[in-house]
């Protein structure tokens, strides 16, 4: 409200009254109201007010309202604010239902509600609220019913809250369980991949030792093959002997004696000791060999010769093998 109006609203104070019915209000001035806390008594009978703001239950100093002839469908919820409230005049509005809230206006002593379209059980606990007694008694009925429904309410609240405990608690059971699962699933995935890891450690480990084994053997191999090498440029090996029979050398010693005859029969004929004494005999065996070749000694010989030759031949043949 402007100025002028605050200056209107002090004009109609009076004492701890203040008189604002009759003034076409649609709403309720509560922020000046305010203003006045020695207001206790407020008539805003006979205007337009369809509902109160929330902020008409901070005016906790009133005693005495007078809401009567209004377009009032609901009030607000917390009402129950007003505990100074002892008397509630409500005639003539449009409320079906008053606020669980009500029941804590534990001071009121009077309450008209006629001419509203209330609900049945609230109606009969209102009644006809056609004298002071029964104005009266409609508060105090009133507040029983309200507390009775009050109650409801908290127990439906604590069923509620209940349900809801409930439910946060199995939520809570489900989220744990959740958890769990991840826990172990996160566990089992560690596990696993530190088992790979140990896998492929191993896996590597054992092929470096296969590589450095590998190499060693390599090593070896070279140092074998390189101290082959030096004993070969060192040494060279003799080839075998031939096996020597005992036929092969019967015939060289033969061969040798009939060289060494051949070279004393030449002595004794060729030079001047065939007149000697010892060349005598010799180039008497000479004389005879001759003839004896003649008659084809000589081929015997030969005959003999290489049939000696040929089995020195297979036994040395034979020897090998």
């Amino acid at each position: 409200m402007s100025k002028n109006k605050v200056l209107n609203l002090k004009d109609k104070i009076s004492g701890n009254e203040a008189d604002l019915s009759l003034c076409n209000l649609s709403e309720v001035p509560v922020k000046e109201l305010a203003s006045f806390p020695k207001a206790t008594v407020l008539d805003l009978s006979c205007n337009n007010i369809i509902s109160l703001p929330p902020e008409f239950c901070n005016l906790t100093h009133l005693v005495k309202l007078d809401l009567s002839k209004n377009q009032l469908t609901c009030l607000p919820d917390d009402l129950g604010n007003l505990v100074s409230l002892q008397h509630l005049d409500l005639y003539n509005n449009k409320l079906m239902v008053l606020p669980v809230s009500f029941s804590q206006l534990r001071n009121l002593k009077w309450l008209d509600l006629k001419d509203n379209p209330l609900e049945t059980g609230l109606a009969k606990a209102a009644g006809d609220c056609l004298d002071e007694k029964q104005c009266k008694q409609c508060a105090t009925k009133v507040l029983q019913h309200m507390r009775a429904i009050q109650e409801d309410v908290d127990r439906a609240r604590e069923k509620r809250l209940l349900k809801e405990k409930e439910l946060e608690k199995k939520k809570e059971a489900k989220q744990r369980e959740r958890e769990a699962r991840e826990r172990e699933a996160r566990k089992r995935e560690k596990a696993e991949e530190k088992e790979r890891r140990r896998k492929e450690y191993n896996a590597q480990v054992a092929a470096l030792a296969a590589q450095e084994q590998q190499k060693k053997k390599n090593e070896e191999r070279k140092k074998k093959n390189g101290q082959a090498a030096g004993n070969k440029k060192v040494t060279v090996e003799p080839p075998p002997k031939p096996r020597r029979s005992l036929i092969g050398l019967m015939f060289k010693l033969l061969l040798l004696l009939m060289v060494g005859l051949v070279g004393v029969a030449a002595a004794c004929r060729l030079t001047d000791l065939q007149k000697e004494d010892v060349c005598v005999p010799v180039n008497a065996a000479v004389n005879g060999c001759f003839s004896w070749v003649q008659e084809g000694a000589v081929r015997r010989l030969l005959q003999d010769l290489s049939s000696a030759a040929k089995e020195l031949l297979e036994s040395t043949q034979t020897s090998k093998k």
